[in-house]
């Protein structure tokens, strides 16, 4: 009886022993074969604060929208300013150019070209407020004194298209005059 119970278990090590060694062998050549895509570290980024102040008395604009677009690349990305005026961004590329663009209620808006060529980087605008808009129902005193000659000059071009026979935009829109054979 101690001699079969010896070959069982003989047998059942044996098994055990030809089963790792099986298993051992199989890992090994799955863990040595490339599975999926080789590992890629992300490129270095910027970390770029925005302050947008107003340019009368330097005091922060709050809400301000602070957009970024990487040159070459479709998208952008849209941040907005805290109450003390500070927008902070740091997953664009060190090395890449983007446009800032910074658009406030009220103010005039900013764009501007930047290179991120250092790990930090703090941007401080200044925006103004919009200038006056030119009108030509207005008097402007500037414009009146040297605009005396030039207005006698003005009448004369005007005079002169009206001795030309006239020379109807529909030539620019692709018809023909009424002379030229289609």
């Amino acid at each position: 009886m101690v001699a079969m119970w010896c070959r069982r278990n003989l047998r059942f090590v044996a098994l055990a022993a030809l089963l790792v060694l099986v298993s051992s062998l199989t890992l090994s050549a799955q863990s040595s074969r490339n599975r999926g895509r080789k590992y890629k570290a992300p490129p270095a980024t910027s970390r770029v604060e925005v302050t947008v102040l107003r340019g009368e008395d330097g005091k922060p604009i709050e809400n301000a929208a602070v957009i970024w677009h990487l040159v070459g690349d479709k998208g952008n990305m849209e941040l907005k300013t805290n109450d003390e005026g500070k927008s902070m961004i740091d997953v664009l590329p060190t090395g890449s150019d983007v446009l800032l663009q910074i658009i406030a209620r009220g103010y005039q808006t900013y764009g501007q070209e930047y290179k991120l060529d250092k790990a930090e980087m703090a941007i401080e605008i200044k925006l103004n407020r919009p200038g006056h808009q030119y009108s030509i129902y207005e008097e402007h005193p500037q414009s009146a004194a040297a605009g005396k000659g030039a207005a006698a000059g003005k009448d004369k071009p005007a005079d002169k298209p009206a001795d030309k026979p006239a020379a109807s935009g529909s030539q620019t829109s692709g018809q023909s005059s009424p002379g030229k054979q289609q």
